[in-house]
């Protein structure tokens, strides 16, 4: 599959999406479109299960405009998927041949397992943890999956979503005390009856707009330094301040607040109530936020039919830190050379004893020699700034938003006063001790840079001898490289004040004695 343009139509209970997305190798898949409307279609389910007539022709009539987007934007691959509200009214059968003679998208309804399978899917390709209870709380239904190691356990969906709860269990526009308590003590009955995710000690992974409404919430009442919130932290007792925060608004304050979308502003509460239910019944202190969710599962798995290779959720960024460094103008071929070298330097390091071996020092040196300098695309005098503003400012998918942190510092390292301007804002997130062994794998990763400055790839292999009071620094290449040397000697002070050591190089061509 070399290129493909397709559309998500998401037909939920709360609300109704239509996502654009192209795809190719090199850019990998792309976002293009994303029209969102309010639909509640939960709220026109009938006392005898069907759904009304006025929520099937404001499903029609959305699905409508949906198709005039569609035809200007040329796309004719739309894959309609409806969730619980649908799935739920006894009446789903007309409803699906009605959307097909009056709109011409036929819709699939998902299956309870087929939601949370494609909420897994998202998650799996799209974040390093390893192991994780998810949830994914729509308009009408919750699902909840298990997964090890990447590979999907359990799933089971819940027939209440936050329109359903808050129908329930909520009176007026916004929770009471007496009714939030009622409420905690069905979510932990619900939750408990899951034997396989009590105690599982797990982090608790959330999909959907409620969680991303939280996390931005939260990030603007703490001033995070942060964009994005794909892959966002919270911890449990955060959750817990944020909740009496939020039920202490009023409800025009709730629709006034930063980060919060109007149409949630009577559901968050009940919301974050699931979340904080879910991770006691589960034993956990770790909330984390999937921004990719059942759109991202459905194309993602659409993808790898035409190309089984294009994700590998086992090492999730070596193709999100490919296609950073491919937007940025660096070729395949270069990023693999520094990525190359960068691991032969450590390694070497390593030998002659200057750093005791890390394989997870090592990861990130290699993902950061990928990307390094990569705000050279924008402008070479100011490359610094410009590298650690794009890769701060962007979620990448398989980094932790510390992980994202410590790329952007070394890949835009340019010298010690850059280095700790850039650290300031995050110096209560990483430590002295590992700021220091940051910098100094900046300053390496300077020197490895300044090997390959004319881009032709002609170094091939380091190796590093100390020698009497010095450290020699042999440089094998294919080729004369008057101007890699000329740069290297410039840049070896970097490497003189990591190892507190004179540097001295040694360019020698293949096959020269």
């Amino acid at each position: 599959m070399k290129n493909l343009k397709t559309a998500i139509i998401d037909i939920g209970s709360n609300t109704i999406r239509l996502v654009l997305y192209s795809y190719s190798k090199n850019e990998g898949l792309k976002e293009f479109g994303n029209i969102k409307t309010v639909a509640r279609l939960r709220t026109y389910l009938m006392p005898n299960e069907e759904m009304s007539e006025e929520g099937i022709n404001l499903l029609a009539e959305t699905l409508k405009s949906f198709r005039l987007i569609l035809a200007d934007y040329e796309v004719t691959d739309v894959k309609a998927a409806a969730t619980a509200a649908v799935r739920q009214a006894l009446n789903n059968e007309a409803i699906i041949h009605r959307m097909k003679e009056e709109t011409g998208i036929n819709v699939d309804i998902l299956s309870e397992e087929e939601e949370a399978y494609y909420g897994f899917v998202a998650v799996a390709h799209s974040m390093d943890t390893p192991s994780a209870v998810t949830i994914d709380i729509g308009g009408g239904s919750t699902e909840i999956t298990l997964f090890t190691n990447k590979k999907l356990q359990k799933t089971f969906s819940f027939p209440f979503g936050t329109v359903t709860l808050k129908q329930k269990f909520v009176g007026n526009t916004i929770i009471s005390e007496k009714e939030r308590e009622k409420l905690c003590t069905f979510l932990q009955e619900q939750f408990s009856s899951l034997k396989w995710i009590v105690d599982a000690k797990l982090p608790v992974i959330a999909i959907g707009g409620s969680a991303r409404n939280i996390a931005q919430v939260h990030q603007q009442k703490i001033g995070y330094p942060l964009s994005g919130v794909h892959q966002y932290e919270i911890k449990l007792n955060e959750l817990k301040k944020l909740g009496g925060y939020l039920t202490a608004l009023s409800y025009d304050e709730l629709m006034q607040l930063d980060g919060l979308s109007s149409d949630r502003a009577d559901t968050i509460v009940p919301a974050l109530e699931v979340f904080i239910a879910l991770m006691s019944v589960v034993n956990t202190d770790s909330f984390q936020i999937s921004k990719k969710g059942l759109r991202e599962g459905l194309i993602i798995s659409r993808v790898l039919q035409g190309n089984p290779k294009a994700y590998n959720k086992y090492n999730v960024f070596e193709e999100s830190g490919r296609q950073l460094a491919l937007a940025y103008g660096r070729s395949e071929e270069e990023a693999a050379t520094l990525e190359k070298l960068t691991e032969n330097f450590y390694e070497q390091c390593c030998k002659g004893k200057l750093f005791e071996f890390n394989d997870a020092d090592l990861q990130l040196l290699k993902k950061s020699a990928k990307v390094y300098a990569i705000g050279e695309y924008i402008e070479l005098d100011s490359s610094s700034q410009h590298t650690f503003y794009l890769i701060s400012n962007q979620s990448i998918a398989g980094l932790s938003h510390l992980d994202r942190v410590k790329l952007a510092l070394l890949a835009s390292y340019k010298n010690r006063d850059y280095f700790a301007r850039f650290a300031k804002p995050y110096e209560t997130w990483i430590s002295k001790e590992e700021l220091k062994k940051l910098r100094d794998f900046g300053a390496i990763l300077k020197f490895i840079y300044a090997l390959n400055m004319t881009k032709r790839n002609v170094v091939k292999k380091l190796s590093i001898q100390k020698v009497n009071d010095y450290l020699q620094i042999e440089v094998i290449t294919t080729e004369r490289a008057i101007a890699e040397l000329a740069q290297a000697e410039k840049q070896k002070k970097h490497l003189e004040r990591v190892f507190k050591s004179e540097v001295k190089l040694l360019f020698k061509e293949e096959g020269w004695n």
